[in-house]
């Protein structure tokens, strides 16, 4: 995880983003978009504040990492260092309208309720969920995160399967906001 931005930026890295639910055919909902990171620097993409995100979101991960966007939130001390580097939902909002454009590749999910909100929170956050039928809660922690992300990365793979998300064309050169 960055901590204080040394780390090399690494390519093939990916965002995860939860959005308003929208349905491009009958009966399939897609509330959760992922997109390659170098999307963040397509010139429909608000900047400077795409960049700083593909900066952040780049630096110190490995290769082919599903990066959340709650995880990012967790590391700008739980999001009260967005500002510095960006708004976060104008970008998200381009991103997601580049998806539908198809001026970019996404892997545009229908995440099941619980599994969304797994995604919506932080790497250490619970999630609990009161079963009427049972009377009791049922709680969801990091480890059942874990198994959302791993099943988004087989999804990906198959998306994937003999070409990478195209992050669109033109994209901007990427900026290391410490020069900035």
């Amino acid at each position: 995880m960055p901590q204080d931005g040394s780390e090399q930026p690494t390519r093939e890295v990916y965002l995860l983003f939860a959005h308003e639910a929208y349905y491009p055919a009958a009966a399939q909902e897609i509330n959760t978009s992922l997109v390659a990171a170098a999307s963040l620097l397509h010139p429909h993409v608000r900047q400077p504040d795409g960049a700083r995100i593909y900066d952040r979101l780049t630096r110190g991960r490995r290769q082919g990492e599903i990066v959340p966007l709650s995880t990012l939130t967790h590391e700008l001390d739980g999001g009260a260092r967005w500002p510095e580097v960006g708004d976060w939902a104008a970008v998200t909002a381009d991103l997601l309208q580049l998806i539908q454009d198809r001026e970019c590749d996404g892997l545009s999910l229908g995440l099941p309720d619980i599994a969304r909100a797994l995604v919506c929170s932080g790497p250490r956050s619970e999630v609990r969920v009161y079963d009427p039928a049972a009377e009791r809660y049922q709680v969801y922690g990091p480890a059942d995160r874990i198994e959302v992300l791993v099943e988004v990365g087989r999804q990906l793979a198959w998306a994937e399967a003999g070409c990478a998300l195209w992050p669109g064309d033109g994209l901007l050169v990427p900026v290391n906001p410490r020069e900035a």
